[in-house]
């Protein structure tokens, strides 16, 4: 089975979403930090991160870009049912 890590930042708009990854890109905040202060996810305390997880463990859109997307690049804003996610995949096995 599929197997990923990968860290997340959940907000609550798109707009917001936006502008945090523009702050990130542009080295106004690390993405760790960005998380810290923004997520509305209990991750954010740990940077975003979400650990070690299996294909079918997320939501379906989470799940679509962890397990297809390219690693260590910031995907999103990414709507699911909880809100917006930026999301970085960490690794994938």
């Amino acid at each position: 089975m599929a197997k990923a890590t990968a860290r997340h930042i959940l907000v609550n708009t798109e707009k917001l979403a936006k502008k945090i990854k523009k702050e990130i890109i542009d080295n106004v905040h690390t993405f760790e930090k960005a998380a810290k202060k923004f997520s509305k996810c209990s991750s954010g305390k740990r940077g975003g991160n979400l650990g070690t997880f299996s294909k079918g463990e997320m939501v379906k859109e989470f799940d679509d870009v962890v397990f297809t997307k390219d690693l260590h690049r910031i995907h999103g804003p990414i709507k699911t049912q909880f809100g917006f996610h930026l999301i970085e995949i960490t690794s994938r096995y």
